[in-house]
Formats: C-alpha cells, structure tokens, sequence
C-alpha cells in the first residue's frame, strides 16, 4: 500500500481584493472587481468559502478601490477571522502582500487572488497544494492550468515545468504550457529584502527560480480567467451548464 505523506494546511491567507478593474468598467465604477457574481456568488465569496472549507482559520483582504464596500461586505462574514489591509496607494501585488505580512504569520500561507474562479476535481485545489508544499526546497508552489484548456484566457501562458514541478518563464516568442491561476502557497521568507512600495510579486518570483525554489503544480480541474464583463457571461454559461449535467448524473 502506498502511504500518503502527511501535510499542514496552511491556517491563514491572503486575498488579493485592491485592484482597480479597469478592463470591468463599467462595471466596476461603482462596485469592486471582487464583489462582482459568477455563477451566483460572488468571486471574493468563492474564494473565501473555498479557503474556510479547506481549514484556513484567519484571511487577510487588501483593499483599495472602493474599499468600504468590500469591508462592509465582510463584516458580515461568518466563521473566519477577517483582516482589513487598506492600501491608500495602490501596492501591485507584491507591496500588498508585503505590507499584510504581519497578519499572515511566520509559516507559509495561501495568496489567491480575489478575481479567479476554478472547480475542483476530486481533491480539493487547496489540498493538492498543501500536500505538495515542501518547506525546505520552496519559496513559492503556484497553481497553474494548461494555457490552452483556460477558460477566457487568450495569452500565451506563463510557465515552463519540468517532472519534479520546478518553474522556469516562458522564453520568448513561444507559447508556454502553463499560466498562473493566481493561487498559491508563499513564504515569508519570499519577501525577504523585498522592496518598500508598489511592486510585483513577479520580482520575487524571478528571485526564487535564480534559487531553484519556486514550483507549480498543474490544476486537474477547471479554471476561469475573468477579466471583462464578456468573460462573466462566458464563465456563467459554462459553469451553468456544467453543473446542471453534474445534477443530471446524480438523480
């Protein structure tokens, strides 16, 4: 029989709420990218439910555009601890994170962006990510999808990953396998002799692959990249239609 190694889900998080988007508008002149609804609910909603369903106890939400609103929307959440990370200059996504630091902890933890949905396969996302963490070789362990099974993602992917699940970039003029799903399990230590202010995060990823210490795993069920109010109504139809045939297959 083979033995599954034991894993530590990580107990905090951060979601990545601040951004402006801009490629929403109009929607989002008026409400935050986060609380806007795919499939019902919305997508800083899902992320929070998936991150509570897998035994996360304390969430970190960065703020900036239209912030009360997202705020008021948490107050009313139940079962988690919110943390409020208000960044009155928008910080990209390396500032944000590093700026919530001090709520994240001492040990890894899950970063998902606000603005992604994905469907699981028959383990959950979060799991599958725990169980390959390995403290002592990583820096980063991102979630990615194959680049031409994303849903409303018409780039040419992110990543190169070899059989052990280390990353390299995409070279030039090719298309790459892989694109980041925007989930992933971070180190504090990442951030170390980070930049003060606004930032990418892609810095600090460029930093652990010099150091052979980022990783992916490939995501086995669906992701769906939603960036303009036509990709709402394509991830709608789909998810819909999917789940609707999921119902059939049960009754």
């Amino acid at each position: 029989m083979t033995s599954v190694r034991s894993y530590r889900v990580p107990t905090h998080a951060m979601v990545l709420a601040a951004g402006l988007g801009l490629r929403m508008r109009p929607l989002t002149q008026i409400c935050p990218k986060p609380l806007l609804e795919v499939g019902g609910k919305t997508m800083l909603d899902q992320a929070l439910d998936r991150l509570q369903s897998a035994g996360v106890a304390a969430v970190t939400v960065n703020t900036h555009w239209l912030p009360h609103k997202i705020e008021d929307h948490l107050a009313n959440r139940k079962g988690l601890k919110i943390n409020i990370s208000r960044e009155e200059e928008l910080l990209e996504t390396g500032g944000g994170i590093l700026q919530a630091l001090p709520f994240l902890g001492d040990q890894a933890f899950y970063a998902v962006n606000a603005d992604v949905i994905w469907r699981d396969a028959s383990i959950p996302a979060l799991h599958r990510l725990a169980r390959v963490w390995d403290d002592a070789k990583m820096d980063a362990l991102l979630m990615l999808t194959a680049t031409v099974q994303a849903t409303g993602y018409g780039g040419d992917g992110d990543f190169m990953m070899d059989a052990l699940g280390e990353l390299t970039r995409r070279p030039e003029r090719q298309i790459a396998p892989y694109v980041f799903t925007g989930v992933q399990i971070l180190h504090p230590r990442l951030f170390r002799d980070a930049p003060s202010g606004s930032f990418s995060i892609n810095r600090l990823y460029d930093r652990a692959l010099e150091a052979g210490r980022l990783y992916g795993i490939a995501h086995d069920g669906d992701w769906y990249h939603v960036g303009t109010p036509d990709a709402i109504d394509i991830a709608d139809a789909e998810i819909l239609e999917k789940e609707g045939a999921r119902a059939r297959l049960l009754f």
